[in-house]
């Protein structure tokens, strides 16, 4: 059981993170401003290790790149959601 959860989770990491990149990808495709799709990885609730990754990978392609607190506002804004999410979640499902 303990397995399975962890197995959950990540997958839940690696489609939160896979969705943040195609949105931020289409979102370059309507918007006039360049988005960088790094900052849509940042939207999963995994604060703050989310972030510290979308850092390290932008610097990887561009030492001079620096998206920390770029990031950190999808960061924070996925644990909203994440809570939000919960809340009604426990409401219809709760005891």
């Amino acid at each position: 059981e303990t397995i399975q959860i962890i197995v959950l989770g990540v997958v839940a990491f690696g489609v939160g993170t896979a969705s943040g990149l195609i949105i931020a990808k289409l979102m370059n495709k309507i918007s006039k401003k360049a988005i960088n799709p790094l900052i849509g990885a940042a939207g999963v609730s995994a604060v703050p290790m989310a972030s510290r990754v979308v850092q390290s990978v932008g610097q990887k392609e561009n030492p001079s790149n620096f998206l920390l607190m770029h990031a950190m506002g999808p960061n924070v804004s996925g644990v909203i959601g994440s809570a939000v999410a919960a809340g009604v979640m426990l409401s219809l499902f709760g005891g």
